[in-house]
């Protein structure tokens, strides 16, 4: 769940860039979608 939560933010991030889409808030996406990872493999698959 978060890893794919994770994969989607990182998607409208390239999305984003790509297309010159609200500078600040891509860079937002990014780093929660960074946060979601790192936290789906800290916690394990077990978890949730």
């Amino acid at each position: 769940m978060l890893l794919t939560i994770a994969i989607i933010l990182f998607l409208l991030w390239i999305a984003g860039i790509a297309f010159h889409i609200a500078s600040g808030l891509i860079h937002v996406l990014l780093v929660i979608a960074l946060i979601v990872a790192v936290l789906h493999f800290v916690r394990g698959k077990g978890a949730m």
